[in-house]
């Protein structure tokens, strides 16, 4: 059958819209460190957001009893944190992965051993993912994968816990593994699990790290990095990891306009691209930053 004409003007414009889509980025974002955020539905009630990171898992390992923080939203040592279940099936509902973030910058977490590794990766399974535990504490919702932001405590062992936690794939649902390592290459707690090519996503800190981030109209170091990453890490993608608001960081803020005019374009060249991670939902509220630049990730 002859094609119409006005079909065959169409094809051109089909195919540069499956170019463009394919380099299309999502934003990933941090909720659960201020009661002030709102709850975890209405984040991705927002639209803003392709990915949330519930953080944080901040106590685990060599022996300890897990225990989880979730700020103001609600009390894990009471049974609280079930109603977040309810925000995990509704981000779901509408095509957002929801993670459970393990580590941060204030805890107390290591892995002793491989042993150690494998329970880690057992609880984990059994209390957050597709397995069953009686004390789910953030009830029945299966998440879809956990967050590795290890920034203290022992180096060894992460790579471990990366292969059991990957190895549960098997059982009809994918664990989706991500990450937040520093900007410095390699991480010094991450580097050897980033090299097991198992991370469907990688979100640097381009911040907080002189060196490496953006400093005062200078793009060339955080250009350079990202390229640097991209180039060396087998990962599914790569997000540039920012602060939603000067005050969410120590240092590496970038001002909407530079992101959009002369950041991003640059690092879009990649096809690991993935698109940027913000650190937090309470400062993206508070300085409207996603919206900002939703349009051009």
């Amino acid at each position: 059958m002859a094609m119409k004409p006005q079909a065959i003007l169409l094809l051109p414009l089909l195919i540069l819209s499956s170019i463009i889509s394919s380099h299309a980025g999502g934003i990933a974002i941090y909720w659960g460190q201020n009661g002030n955020e709102g709850t975890l539905e209405q984040t991705c009630a927002t639209g803003k957001y392709s990915y949330v990171n519930i953080a944080f898992l901040y106590k685990f390992g060599n022996g300890q009893t897990p225990e989880i923080n979730l700020a103001g939203h609600c009390n894990p040592a009471t049974g609280g944190c079930t109603i977040v279940s309810n925000g995990i099936k509704s981000c779901q509902k509408r095509g957002i992965k929801v993670f459970l973030s393990l580590g941060g910058g204030v805890g107390s977490y290591t892995l002793a051993s491989q042993a150690d590794a494998r329970n880690v990766a057992d609880y984990l399974w059994n209390n957050f993912l597709g397995g069953k535990s009686s004390s789910r504490p953030l009830g029945d919702a299966i998440l879809d994968g956990i967050d590795f932001d290890i920034e203290q405590g022992s180096t060894l062992h992460w790579e471990d816990l990366a292969r059991f936690l990957s190895a549960y794939s098997k059982n009809g649902k994918k664990v989706y593994l991500a990450a937040a390592p520093q900007c410095p290459f390699p991480d010094s707690n991450l580097g050897t699990a980033l090299n097991t090519g198992l991370f469907d996503y990688v979100w640097v800190q381009f911040y907080n790290n002189p060196p490496c981030q953006y400093s005062s109209g200078n793009t060339a170091n955080i250009i350079n990095s990202w390229n640097r990453w991209t180039a060396s890490i087998n990962a599914g993608k790569i997000f540039l990891g920012l602060p939603a608001a000067p005050e969410a960081a120590g240092s590496g803020y970038i001002p909407p306009d530079v992101l959009t005019s002369r950041i991003l374009p640059e690092i879009k060249k990649s096809a690991k691209y993935g698109g940027i991670m913000l650190w937090s939902k309470y400062y993206d509220d508070k300085n409207g930053y996603s919206s900002s630049v939703l349009r051009s990730v």
